[in-house]
């Protein structure tokens, strides 16, 4: 459904009279199948969104090629974004209409009938928790109903291939796992393929068959979870032991089975292979030298460890730093 070779997009900013090209997408070579559910991670800063711009048609490539369900997304981009689905993270609605207008517009827009959209419509306001909505503007919706409807926006004339954009940004738990289910649902009984970009490291496990990680413009990563989580040399042992005069045994101890160790306080932690097998035995050394310890886990690897070995930072904080140095925006060059 997505075959991209070589992408690259610059763009050309300006400070006063100073001119900077700066790359943004480096080179992302990119496949995904059909009814496959892939998840894009990575910072803002990274790439993620100007990637996921180029696929949608919203912004053509400096270099490389890449076609989406079947279409040049440079020099067909209109059969492109008649084949697809898009929610976008800053919304699409126009806050002055009735909600269902908007959506049965947008329906018509892709060749549905009135009455086809209506129902499809009304059948996804119900799916997605937003009964009794259907003559309410958007500017009268919280901040969690807009975004819903936005999804709904994106889902009207059932698309075969589905781009979102961080679609659980600003929803309440429950309304999460309730769009967690219709994701899994578009590609369960439409067999529909989705392409989800997200900050939710618990939704990319979740959801995804597949992560893509990418990281100052090229993809560094592309693995099911399980497996790029077992690259991690590892689980998390920790130890808190109960004196500060425990605390060097405890570490010597640790590292006779960990070379990566970290002490803050009385707490002692590193990455031990098949901590299972291993920490029976630590805890038996750490016994006779009369270590008592406070507390004991082990904590298998997760998705953000796996992006802080790839990239030397966890997510968190690579969002939080986008924060300050968000992708750059300018004329493409």
């Amino acid at each position: 459904m997505i075959t991209a070779r070589g992408l690259v997009q610059t763009f050309e900013t300006r400070q006063g009279r100073t001119r900077t090209s700066v790359t943004a997408v480096d080179g992302v070579d990119l496949d995904v199948a059909e009814g496959e559910i892939v998840g894009f991670l990575g910072p803002n800063g990274a790439g993620k969104t100007t990637t996921l711009r180029i696929l949608t048609t919203l912004l053509k490539p400096t270099a490389g090629t890449a076609t989406v369900a079947g279409y040049d997304v440079a020099t067909q981009p209109v059969q492109v974004r008649r084949s697809i689905g898009y929610c976008s993270q800053v919304g699409s609605t126009f806050s002055g209409a009735y909600a269902g207008d908007e959506v049965v517009d947008h329906g018509m827009l892709y060749g549905m009938s009135r009455k086809d959209a209506t129902r499809e419509g009304q059948r996804l306001f119900e799916q997605l928790q937003l009964d009794g909505l259907w003559r309410r503007m958007p500017k009268n919706m919280s901040g969690g109903q807009k975004r819903r409807l936005d999804i709904v926006m994106g889902l009207i004339h059932r698309p075969s291939l589905i781009f979102l954009d961080e679609p659980t940004t600003g929803l309440d738990p429950q309304a999460r796992a309730n769009l967690w289910g219709h994701i899994q649902r578009l590609r369960g009984e439409q067999g529909a393929t989705v392409f989800l970009t997200t900050h939710y490291l618990d939704e990319a496990d979740a959801l995804a068959d597949r992560i893509v990680i990418i990281d100052k413009g090229r993809i560094v990563a592309s693995d099911t979870a399980d497996n790029l989580k077992a690259q991690v040399a590892g689980d998390l042992v920790t130890l808190e032991v109960a004196t500060d005069d425990q605390v060097a045994t405890a570490r010597d101890k640790l590292g006779s089975i960990s070379a990566d160790l970290e002490v803050q306080g009385r707490s002692v932690s590193g990455r031990v292979g098949r901590a299972g097998r291993a920490v029976p035995g630590l805890l038996r050394e750490l016994e006779a030298s009369g270590v008592t310890l406070e507390s004991i886990e082990v904590a298998r690897p997760t998705l953000d460890d796996v992006f802080l070995s790839l990239t030397g930072r966890t997510l968190r904080d690579a969002e939080a730093a986008a924060e300050a140095a968000p992708e750059p925006e300018g004329v493409p060059a």
